[in-house]
C-alpha cells in the first residue's frame, strides 16, 4: 500500500508532521533562551504544528534543572521573540503547559518544601537518559482538597500568559507519569476524596484544567497530550483502555482544538517494543483533531494517517536530529541520527541546533 501512493499524497500526508514537545534542559534559571529561536525556527515548516518543550506553571512545578517556565513576566518576555520567530516562517506554535508534581525533589521547591501530588507515596530512585546517573526524588505532599483549585488556577494563568506570549494555543501536559497522570493513574491515585477511587474521580482534576483553560483562552486553542497505556514514572493504569477512552468521550463536551495520545508502544535504545492495544477506539470517540504519537517512522507515520487511524503525527527523536524532517520525508531521504549523550546538555549549539539539514549534507559531497 505504501509503495504504491502517489508524490502528492505523500506531500499530504507529510503535511501533517507535528514536532513533538520535548525536553531540552537548556532554558537557564527556568528563563526561556535566546538560542531557543533558531532551534524552533530551524523545524518551522509553513502551515506546520509545532508544540514547544514542557514548560512548568509555578514555582512548586519544577523538577528538572533548566525547564522554561511561563507563570513568571521575563518568562512570557523571553518566548515573545522565540514565537515571533515561528510565525515569521508561517508556523503554528503551541506551548505545552506542565506540573511534575512527585516528579521532584526538595531542591527545586519553594523554600526545600516536599513537592505536592494526589498521593503521600514516594517514586523510588530512577536512571536517568544517560543510562548511569540516578535521580532521587523526596517524598510527596499530598495535596489536600481544598488546595487543588489554586493548582488548576495555575495551569489557567499559565494559558493566559501563553497568549500574551503569543503562542496560538496551549497543549495540557496530561501524561508520562508528571501531576496529572498522577491523578488519573490508579497505580498511584489512593485518594479518598472527590478526586480518588473511581475513574470519574481520578479524571476530574484533568477535566477541570481543562474546562477553567478552555473559558480562559478559547476552547480552539487548547489541547491535551496523555498517555493511558504507559507506565512511565511509576504511574501505571489497571485499565488503560477504559481510561483513555473515558477521557477521550469526557473531552467532547469542552470542544478542545485537540487529544494527542501517546501509543502503546515505544522506542528505546534502538529497541522497539510494541503492545496488542489500539489507540483506535479513542481516535474513533474523540469528536476533535487527533494526534498519535510514540515511535512512529516515516513508514508508519504514512500508514497510520492514509488509514485513517489519526489526523497529525507527532515526531520527536527524529526530529531533534533532523530540523528539515517533513522535506526528507517527503523526498525519502537518509536521516540523521540522534545523539542521547547531547538531549539534555546545556551547550546552546551541541546537539541542539548543529544537525545539518539536507543541502548542507549534499553540499559536503
Amino acid at each position: 500500500m505504501i509503495q504504491k501512493l502517489t508524490l502528492s499524497y505523500v506531500k499530504f500526508l507529510c503535511a501533517r508532521i507535528v514536532l513533538a514537545p520535548l525536553t531540552r534542559q537548556r532554558s537557564y534559571g527556568n528563563v526561556p533562551q535566546p538560542h531557543a529561536i533558531l532551534y524552533y525556527s530551524q523545524r518551522t515548516t509553513k502551515g506546520g504544528l509545532l508544540i514547544a518543550e514542557a514548560t512548568v506553571v509555578s514555582d512548586t512545578s519544577r523538577g528538572y534543572p533548566h525547564t522554561p517556565g511561563i507563570w513568571t513576566k521575563e518568562q512570557v518576555e523571553a518566548w515573545k521573540p522565540i514565537v515571533d520567530a515561528v510565525h515569521a516562517k508561517g508556523g503554528i506554535f503551541f506551548c505545552q503547559i506542565w506540573h511534575v508534581g512527585r516528579v521532584s525533589n526538595s531542591g527545586f521547591q519553594p523554600n526545600g518544601q516536599a513537592p505536592i501530588s494526589s498521593t503521600d507515596k514516594a517514586l523510588t530512585p530512577q536512571i536517568q537518559s544517560n543510562g548511569y546517573n540516578v535521580a532521587e526524588f523526596t517524598p510527596p505532599r499530598r495535596l489536600r482538597t481544598e488546595e487543588i483549585p489554586q493548582i488548576v488556577n495555575d495551569f489557567r494563568v499559565a494559558a493566559r500568559n501563553a497568549m500574551e506570549a503569543g503562542f496560538d494555543g496551549i497543549e495540557i501536559h496530561g501524561a508520562h507519569g508528571y501531576l496529572i497522570d498522577q491523578f488519573m493513574k490508579d497505580q498511584v491515585n489512593d485518594r479518598t476524596d472527590q478526586y480518588g477511587g473511581s475513574l470519574e474521580n481520578r479524571c476530574r482534576f484533568a477535566l477541570e484544567i481543562v474546562e477553567a483553560v478552555a473559558n480562559e483562552i478559547g476552547a480552539d486553542r487548547v489541547g491535551i497530550r496523555l498517555s493511558p497505556f504507559a507506565n512511565y514514572l511509576e504511574s501505571g493504569d489497571s485499565n488503560p483502555e477504559a481510561l483513555g477512552l473515558y477521557m477521550a468521550e469526557s473531552l467532547n463536551k469542552y470542544g478542545i482544538a485537540y487529544c494527542h495520545m501517546v501509543e502503546p508502544r515505544m522506542k528505546t535504545a534502538g529497541e522497539k517494543f510494541e503492545c496488542p492495544h489500539s489507540l483506535v477506539p479513542m481516535r474513533k470517540a474523540f469528536k476533535g483533531t487527533f494526534i498519535s504519537a510514540g515511535g512512529y517512522d516515516r513508514e508508519d507515520g504514512i500508514k497510520a494517517v492514509a488509514e485513517n487511524r489519526t489526523d497529525l503525527v507527532c515526531y520527536g527523536r527524529l526530529f531533534l536530529a533532523n530540523p528539515d524532517l517533513p522535506r526528507r520525508f517527503e523526498l525519502n531521504k537518509p536521516l540523521n541520527k540522534y545523539n542521547r549523550e547531547t538531549f539534555y546538555t546545556p551547550d546552546p549549539v551541541v546537539g541542539y541546533t548543529d544537525y545539518p539539514f539536507l543541502e548542507e549534507e549534499e553540499e559536503d559531497k
